[in-house]
């Protein structure tokens, strides 16, 4: 789930970092029809589309979202496999923590592939790995083909993403970065409720929401293949899959500031995608699946818009804003595990939402104006690193102490004061860094 911030009028830019760890340093302005290799890709006959220019940013966004769904579309089933498979919240934890490694090792390694390969190879391959990946699912008959559909799933979301992200910045700059911040956050949102719903309401839950997500990617490569190809393939392709995380001094205190916020949120995102479905049955005392998927829809739903409306705000202010309505949001909601009460859980989910959009984006935007041009790949990875075992790391130790150090209510108390403390971490180090109402606006 990566909600990515994006800059105009001074607001930071992540598209092609949001995939690429490092993204495609690309001068603004040379966009198709202009000079450069991206013109000169378009005048290649070999390389020429056929479909339109708009319909192709709009497929190439339907990719994130569709990307992002299949990556949220297991939350609610785990209840299913724990029933049919007899595994616990551990277990649970390990299928989502296995994923969000594989992205992380994805953007490290493949994510500026599209540079020196294409952006249609990659997306092409990415595709093909995600319909495995959702065969995989359909047929699963235990944790282990799980496992290796989590591994598949994650891998073709990070190597695919830089590429949508550039590819949607190649053919409008501005709606590009638009659309790679508010995309991700509805397709994590989207997922998780309509496979909530297909589980609840239609036959074959573990089967049917996997083979409708496999005929849209299939489509989707089909659209892929009619794009024209927005880049002049160049070598380096090896080359550019070593990892390159930099962390200059110029920047150390700024990510200091960061990298708490960053655990902050992207903890809370795991916490929801990996348990929220199980404590929203015991506070709903229901079975049903609607309740479970409806949580993380919540919270990346309200980020998404959260980042969308905040866009064009200083990144300082976004940066206070996330941290108040994070320590607010988790507050309400651990009121909500004392009383039992549904309806305030949800309540803190909409207001942690809003801390998750804001905290991930204001957070970002701390680092990378204060960075030059050459450094920009090498801090962006390194956050990104940060991210993604953030996310990955304390769900799987959540899911331990589940079961061996007092259940699920007592784990989600001190998982929300620790996202508290770290959120509080990150409002003593802005307050005490007066360099970020000084930022420079930087295009990433």
């Amino acid at each position: 789930m990566q909600p990515a911030p994006q800059d105009h009028h001074g607001v930071i830019t992540l598209a092609s970092g949001t995939g690429s760890a490092g993204g495609s340093e690309r001068p603004a302005g040379k966009r198709p029809g202009g000079r450069g290799r991206h013109a000169s890709a378009e005048r290649r006959g070999g390389v020429a589309g056929v479909l339109p220019q708009r319909a192709a940013f709009y497929l190439l966004a339907s990719i994130v979202v569709s990307f992002l769904a299949g990556s949220s579309a297991p939350t609610p089933l785990y209840a299913v496999y724990q029933a049919e498979w007899g595994f616990g919240p551990v277990t649970t934890t390990l299928v989502f923590g296995v994923y969000a490694i594989a992205v992380l090792v994805a953007l490290l390694t493949m994510g500026r592939l599209s540079d020196h390969l294409g952006r249609r190879p990659v997306l092409l391959g990415s595709l093909a790995a995600q319909v495995a990946a959702m065969v995989v699912f359909a047929t699963a008959h235990g944790v282990p083909e799980l496992m290796v559909a989590r591994v598949i799933q994650g891998l073709s979301t990070g190597a695919a993403l830089g590429a949508v992200g550039a590819g949607m910045l190649d053919i409008d700059r501005l709606r590009g970065t638009v659309a790679n911040s508010f995309a991700p956050g509805v397709g994590t949102a989207a997922g998780s409720l309509v496979s909530a719903f297909l589980v609840q309401y239609l036959p074959a839950p573990t089967h049917l929401v996997y083979l409708v997500l496999a005929a849209v990617m299939a489509l989707q490569a089909l659209g892929v293949v009619l794009m024209r190809e927005t880049v002049t393939p160049e070598r380096g392709a090896l080359g550019s899959m070593v990892p390159d995380v930099r962390l200059p001094g110029t920047v150390r205190r700024a990510v200091l500031t960061a990298v708490p916020m960053l655990i902050a949120v992207w903890a809370l995102a795991g916490f929801y995608a990996s348990l929220s479905p199980a404590l929203v049955r015991t506070l709903s005392h229901s079975t049903s699946a609607v309740y479970g998927g409806l949580a993380l829809s919540v919270l990346a739903g309200v980020g998404a818009a959260t980042t969308l409306l905040l866009r064009s705000a200083p990144a300082r202010g976004v940066m206070f804003t996330g941290i108040a309505t994070t320590v607010a949001g988790v507050a309400v909601t651990l009121v909500s595990v004392q009383n039992g009460s549904l309806a305030l859980f949800f309540a803190g989910s909409v207001i942690a939402g809003i801390g998750f959009g804001g905290g991930f984006q204001g957070g970002i935007r701390t680092v990378m104006p204060l960075t030059a041009a050459h450094e920009r790949s090498g801090v962006l990875s390194l956050l990104y690193v940060v991210s993604y075992l953030g996310m990955g790391l304390p769900s799987v130790i959540a899911g331990y102490l589940v079961v061996h150090a007092g259940g699920l209510m007592v784990t989600a108390r001190e998982y929300g004061t620790a996202v508290i403390v770290l959120a509080l971490l990150a409002l003593i180090g802005l307050l005490t860094d007066r360099r970020g109402g000084r930022s420079r606006p930087v295009i990433v």
